[in-house]
C-alpha cells in the first residue's frame, strides 16, 4: 500500500509517497519512504502547486496515481489542496513524523520558513501540546534569510559563519524590521559578520526555545524543518536550551510530509 502526505507550506511543496512493507511474523507494519519531492511553487497558487508536486513526485517513483490509496494534507495551506482525502494539523503532523524517525523523541522543534513551534509527543507519536510564534517571523527561517541577505551571504555562508564566532552580542528587536535596523548598526560599527550571523542566530534560537519551554523540555530533542540545515542555527539552540544533542533527521523539512502519509496509512487500517 502506498499513502501520500503533502506539506503545504509558506515557502515551498513538500511531497511524500510511503510504502507499507509487510514483514514476515512482525505484529505492525513497516513503512519506507518511497519518494521525497519538494517544490518552489513560485507563480502557481497553492492547489496547482501542490498537484504539480504530487504529479512530479509521482513520476520520479514511477507510481500511477490510482496505486496511492489515500492523500493527507498538512501545512499552512492544507485546506486547498482539493485533492486530499483529508488534512491534518502541522503539529500532528509533525510529532508523527519526528517519533516515526526517532521513537525516542518527546520534544520535537519545528522551524520553518514563516513558523516555528515546540511539539510535546507521547510515545506513539501524539503531539500532546504545543507553543507557537504567534505568527512573527522573528522565530523562523525567514528572518535569519533577510539578516543573511543584510550580510550579503547566502544563508548557508550565513550559518557557517556563525560557527566561526564566540562572542555573544545581544540582540533587543524582536521584529524583523527593526532588526535589521539592529544589523545595519553592528555593520557600521565594525562588527565581524561572524559575530553578527551568531548575534541573529542566538536570537531566532532565544525565541524558539521561549517556545519549548512553555511546553516543557522532556527527553530527546528532535528538530525538524527547513532550519535544520542550518549548522549555526542548531548549535544556537543547543546552547539556548542547554541540551548536550539536538537529533537532526537526514531530511528534516519533509518530516512532516512523512507524518502526514504515516497518518493516512494508519487510518486505513
Amino acid at each position: 500500500m502506498i499513502t501520500a502526505g503533502i506539506d503545504m507550506g509558506s515557502r515551498s511543496v513538500k511531497v511524500v509517497l510511503l510504502e507499507e512493507i509487510k514483514v514476515e511474523g512482525a505484529k505492525e507494519p513497516s513503512f519506507a519512504v518511497k519518494k521525497a519531492h519538494l517544490m518552489m511553487p513560485g507563480d502557481l497558487d497553492a492547489d496547482q502547486a501542490a498537484e504539480a508536486a504530487f504529479s512530479a513526485a509521482l513520476a520520479e517513483a514511477g507510481v500511477s496515481r490510482d496505486q496511492v490509496k489515500s492523500i493527507f494534507a498538512t501545512g499552512a495551506g492544507r485546506g486547498q489542496v482539493g485533492f486530499a482525502n483529508e488534512g491534518v494539523t502541522e503539529m500532528t503532523a509533525g510529532a508523527r513524523g519526528a517519533v516515526f524517525m526517532y521513537p525516542q523523541a518527546r520534544t520535537v522543534v519545528d522551524v520553518g520558513a514563516e513558523e516555528g513551534r515546540g511539539i510535546k509527543t507521547d510515545p506513539d507519536g501524539k503531539a500532546i501540546d504545543f507553543a507557537g510564534n504567534e505568527k512573527c517571523a522573528a522565530g523562523a527561517g525567514s528572518f535569519a534569510e533577510a539578516m543573511s541577505r543584510a550580510l550579503q551571504l547566502s544563508l548557508k555562508e550565513f550559518g557557517e559563519a556563525s560557527l566561526r564566532s564566540d562572542k555573544s552580542i545581544p540582540m533587543n528587536a524582536q521584529c524583523t524590521v527593526f532588526a535589521e535596523s539592529e544589523v545595519v548598526s553592528l555593520i557600521h560599527s565594525s562588527t565581524p559578520k561572524e559575530d553578527i550571523a551568531k548575534a541573529v542566530l542566538d536570537a531566532v534560537a532565544s525565541r524558539v526555545c521561549a517556545m519549548v519551554r512553555r511546553v516543557g523540555i522532556e527527553g530527546n530533542v528532535v528538530l525538524i524543518g527547513g532550519m535544520g540545515h542550518n549548522p549555526g542555527f542548531v548549535q544556537s539552540l543547543k546552547s539556548a536550551m542547554d541540551v548536550d544533542q539536538v537529533l537532526l533527521p537526514e531530511m528534516p523539512e519533509f518530516v512532516s510530509a512523512i507524518g502526514c502519509a504515516l497518518i493516512a496509512a494508519e487510518r486505513q487500517h
